[in-house]
């Protein structure tokens, strides 16, 4: 692990083989014990699992086939097909390839994916609901595969979109951007959601803050939580081996909302339109990897 790293051994500490030695003059050199360390203070201090090797590749897995499933979905979104359909093209993809669709029945939720339609922020339960020409739709997908989830969205024009629609959507691309190119080892979670709102609500658009990215791979949400706003400078320290989602939900006109009957689904409290793009992002040595990697122009 990087000296630049605050959570670390100390030099004159006692070092963690039990040798009764200080760590300066046994161990100090050795980086698995280092990051060892680092492993145990992270999941005692903030509960944050740091992955593997092994734990990293089974993740870059389950994104492997989200991304097949988002593709499957985006050659089927046109006019006239319902959010139902939708859900059912993932659903028996996601099986048919082995894996568990992790929504389904995930604290009550009925589906296996979420569809969230214009002004919808997130949590979409797929039903009966028409897309029509001028729509936008998002399709939140998590698989589990072998055990691993990750965790990916993108949002899709139905037809031919409208100018807010071209520009909610060009907004939530670029904030998605902009919070990925923070992740680093030695920056903070503060960095991602203060890039994000910076670029956003300079753009004239707002950025919910009751829904966050989160950590994820061996569970569905894990810590810690990946706020689309903050300060720069705050918050817990990036380090290697971390994995979470950034996930920004943008609004075209105010960033209140409401939450419906169905206790799932959040929507824009002004009936303005909202768009949101996910990755899910391993911190590396040197910077980032993405493990749900799409070109968000696509």
């Amino acid at each position: 692990m990087s000296s630049k790293h605050k959570v670390k051994i100390g030099r004159n500490d006692p070092c963690p083989c039990g040798s009764g030695l200080k760590y300066k003059k046994c161990c100090m050199n050795n980086r698995s014990v280092s990051s060892v360390n680092i492993k145990d203070k992270y999941m005692q201090k903030y509960k944050i699992m740091l992955k593997t090797e092994k734990d990293v590749e089974g993740i870059r897995q389950a994104g492997r086939l989200a991304l097949e499933t988002l593709k499957l979905v985006e050659e089927r979104i046109q006019p006239g097909i319902t959010t139902d359909e939708i859900n059912t093209i993932v659903h028996e993809f996601t099986v048919k390839n082995g894996a568990i669709p992790a929504p389904l029945n995930y604290n009550g939720f009925p589906k296996s994916v979420c569809t969230s339609v214009n002004e919808v922020i997130c949590h979409g339960i797929p039903g009966d609901r028409v897309l029509k020409d001028g729509d936008i739709i998002n399709v939140d997908v998590t698989p589990i595969l072998n055990g691993y989830f990750a965790d990916v969205n993108k949002t899709f024009f139905v037809g031919t979109p409208t100018k807010d629609a071209k520009k909610i959507v060009a907004v939530a691309r670029e904030s998605l951007r902009r919070g990925i190119s923070m992740v680093k080892p030695g920056n903070r979670v503060g960095d991602i959601g203060w890039a994000i709102s910076r670029y956003a609500e300079g753009e004239g658009c707002s950025v919910v803050k009751e829904f966050v990215g989160h950590g994820v791979g061996l569970e569905f949400h894990e810590p810690p939580q990946i706020p689309h706003y903050g300060r720069r400078g705050h918050g817990i320290e990036l380090v290697p081996g971390m994995v979470f989602t950034i996930e920004p939900m943008i609004n075209i006109g105010g960033a209140a909302l409401r939450i419906l009957e169905d206790h799932w689904t959040a929507v824009t409290l002004d009936g303005s339109l909202s768009a949101q793009f996910e990755q899910t992002i391993l911190v590396t040595e040197n910077g980032y990897e993405i493990l749900t990697p799409f070109d968000p122009d696509e």
